[in-house]
């Protein structure tokens, strides 16, 4: 699989953002307390959360770029939660609105990167540390919130439940969340994945090999607990048909919504 470069990683937030921005123009006023592909959360749930990662996301650069930190939601966990529920009902126009400002926010911030980077070549210590900066998701840098945030804007956009399924997601996202999602798999197990028409990917290091084939776009859906949707996903043991293994939480830190 190839590295994504943060220049590659900054057009594909665009490129997401602007997908998000689309699906919530086309949206009713009679669509936002209908279901979700998310059991428990209507779309409006989903725009809630929506906007509410992509402001936490910028925040977390925003800090960086002074050299601080900051944890991702005020309130940890619990205030997430609490801040999509009180969001979840708001009218499509709101919800719009506050989409709309969440996402130029965070593009924002990642769009000023470059300049930060270009600052630090020439001895200034404005956003010093560009996409290495440390935040405080994850313990991590810049880099691993714009993946975060790549993460929460392609999958959340078929949560959506508008049309825009899984079958719509790259192969480059497909093959980083197969990275990505690796942690999912129980400790005593491996998985080789087979996309059809694609080299193969093994993830785990137990001693219980399962094969999964199928099309990269269910294969990624299934590890990220959604339902793929092209019908193709196969798993096999032995050369004998079996069951998909029961997978581990989403990574630590991420929920699973």
């Amino acid at each position: 699989m190839t590295a994504i470069t943060p220049d590659a990683l900054l057009a594909e937030l665009h490129k997401a953002a602007d997908a998000v921005s689309s699906l919530a123009a086309k949206l009713t006023e009679a669509d936002v307390p209908a279901p979700s592909a998310l059991p428990g959360w209507t779309r409006g749930h989903v725009l809630a959360h929506i906007s509410g990662i992509s402001n936490a996301m910028a925040r977390q650069l925003e800090y960086a770029a002074r050299g601080e930190t900051v944890e991702l939601y005020d309130g940890g966990y619990d205030g997430r939660t609490k801040a999509i529920e009180m969001s979840a009902g708001h009218a499509l126009e709101q919800h719009r609105a506050d989409l709309d400002s969440a996402l130029q926010r965070a593009l924002r911030a990642f769009d000023s990167l470059d300049e930060g980077d270009a600052a630090a070549d020439t001895g200034s210590d404005a956003r010093a540390g560009g996409w290495r900066a440390p935040i405080s998701y994850r313990g991590g840098v810049v880099l691993d919130g714009g993946f975060a945030l790549w993460r929460e804007l392609v999958i959340h956009a078929s949560d959506l439940n508008t049309g825009r399924g899984p079958e719509t997601w790259s192969r480059q996202f497909c093959e980083h969340l197969f990275t990505f999602l690796a942690a999912r798999v129980p400790e005593d197990q491996k998985l080789v994945l087979q996309p059809l028409g694609l080299p193969r990917v093994t993830i785990g290091t137990g001693g219980r090999s399962t094969v999964v084939s199928g099309m990269v776009t269910d294969i990624a859906a299934w590890l990220a607990g959604r339902e793929p949707s092209l019908g193709s996903l196969r798993a096999s043991a032995a050369a004998d048909d079996v069951d998909l293994p029961e997978l581990l939480p989403w990574p630590s830190g991420v929920p699973a919504k």
